[in-house]
C-alpha cells in the first residue's frame, strides 16, 4: 500500500490551502474527520454482523 511521505503531505496541504483558503480548512478537516469516523463505525458494524452470523452457523 502506498504511504505518503512528509513532502507529499505538505504539497497536498499547500494545494488545498490555495484552492479553499485558510478560512475553510477547519471546516474541511471536521468534515473529513466525521467521514472517517463514520467509515470506521460502518466497518466495525459489518465485522460484528459477520462474526454474529458465523456464531449462529456453529450452533
Amino acid at each position: 500500500m502506498f504511504r505518503f511521505g512528509t513532502g507529499e503531505l505538505l504539497l497536498i496541504f499547500l494545494i488545498i490551502l490555495l484552492l479553499f483558503g485558510a478560512a475553510k480548512l477547519p471546516e474541511i478537516a471536521r468534515a473529513i474527520g466525521k467521514a472517517i469516523k463514520e467509515f470506521k463505525k460502518a466497518g466495525k458494524d459489518i465485522k460484528e454482523d459477520i462474526e454474529g452470523k458465523e456464531e449462529d452457523k456453529k450452533e
